[in-house]
C-alpha cells in the first residue's frame, strides 16, 4: 500500500482528498501547512511514496515544500495542487522535481488518476485538466 503525504491548508479540501485516497486503498497522512508536512516528513525518514501538496498555503507553500522534500528526499513523487494561475506557473520551474501540478478544482477521478499515475511513474498530462467541482 502507497503511503501518500497530503499537504493542505484548506480544511474541506485537505478532508476531500484525504477520504479519496483512503477509499482508493492509500495510506494517507494529512498536514494543514507546509511546515507541519515538512516535520511530518523528516519525522517518519522520509517514508512516503508521494507528497501531495497545495502550492499555497501560510507557514511553508507547496514550492518551498517540493524543494525541501525533494532536496531531502529525491524518492518522494511530488504532486501539486492549486487554484491559481499564477501559482501554476511558479511550479512550471521545477519540472525535474515534481511530477505534474493538479488545477483545482478536481472531481475524484481526476486525482486518483493522477495519483495512481503519479505512483506508477507513466508520463504526466501536460494538457491543463477539466476544471470541474469536487
Amino acid at each position: 500500500m502507497a503511503r501518500i503525504l497530503v499537504a493542505e491548508d484548506d480544511d474541506n479540501v485537505r478532508a476531500f482528498v484525504v477520504r479519496a485516497l483512503e477509499m482508493s486503498g492509500y495510506d494517507v497522512t494529512a498536514a494543514s501547512d507546509g511546515g507541519l508536512a515538512a516535520e511530518e516528513m523528516a519525522a517518519k525518514g522520509g517514508n512516503f511514496d508521494l507528497l501531495l501538496s497545495d502550492i499555497k498555503m501560510p507557514v511553508m507553500d507547496g514550492i518551498a515544500l517540493a524543494l525541501t522534500v525533494g532536496a531531502q528526499y529525491p524518492d518522494v513523487t511530488i504532486v501539486l495542487m492549486t487554484g491559481f494561475a499564477d501559482q501554476r506557473e511558479r511550479a512550471h520551474g521545477l519540472d525535474a522535481l515534481i511530477y505534474d501540478v493538479i488545477n483545482k478544482p478536481f472531481s475524484l477521478a481526476q486525482l486518483t488518476e493522477k495519483v495512481a499515475d503519479a505512483l506508477a511513474g507513466k508520463p504526466a498530462n501536460i494538457i491543463p485538466l477539466a476544471r470541474q467541482a469536487f
